[in-house]
């Protein structure tokens, strides 16, 4: 399994870059991806220009892609993605791609581990709304590697949604008040 870390948005309505927001004395991103390491992943992060020395700062010897045109939307940061983990992998074509939203970290880690176990294209649900990360199938991938870049990833693929009870799944970072919430979940 593969994973992708997406920090490459504007941040425009939060006023400050999300990958950068300072939880316990550390960047979120940085928070994010140890979690992700804990269960034996090793995420490629990608991010946009303006914050990528800050991201590459937080995260010494980790794979940090800059997304040229991260206005495109979420397919063509994955592309860029991709196209990382294709040019280093030594051509593996086939694999399963866990792709997790920076400014998404409400999942619980008992819910990351249940995503791994999955072998269908899925995301986690609460109350019937799906949520984040997103587990995409070989198939999926493939898919997305040759879409247009600004095509929305919800287009793309059709995830199977599943259950869980992680109360802050649908936090969104999106403004400054959501940073309070952020601040009380435990990373």
């Amino acid at each position: 399994m593969r994973c992708i870390v997406l920090a490459a948005g504007a941040s425009s309505r939060m006023g400050q870059p999300k990958a950068l927001l300072e939880i316990d004395g550390k960047p979120l991103i940085q928070h994010l991806v140890e979690r992700l390491e804990t269960q034996g992943l090793e995420p490629v992060i990608i991010t946009n220009a303006e914050i990528s020395v800050d991201v590459l700062l937080a995260l010494p010897e980790r794979t940090v892609v800059i997304n040229p045109n991260p206005d495109a939307g979420r397919t063509g940061s994955l592309q860029c993605g991709l196209k990382q983990i294709l040019d280093t992998k030594g051509g593996e074509r086939a694999f399963r791609l866990l792709v997790v939203p920076v400014d998404r970290p409400g999942f619980s880690d008992a819910t990351l581990q249940l995503m791994m176990e999955k072998e269908c294209c899925a995301c986690p649900a609460k109350d019937g709304r799906g949520g984040h990360p997103l587990l995409l199938m070989p198939d999926d991938v493939a898919t997305i590697r040759t879409a247009e870049p600004n095509v929305p990833l919800r287009d793309l693929c059709k995830p199977e949604r599943f259950e869980v009870d992680d109360l802050y799944l649908h936090l969104n970072l999106d403004t400054p008040a959501d940073i309070e919430v952020l601040r009380d979940l435990a990373i």
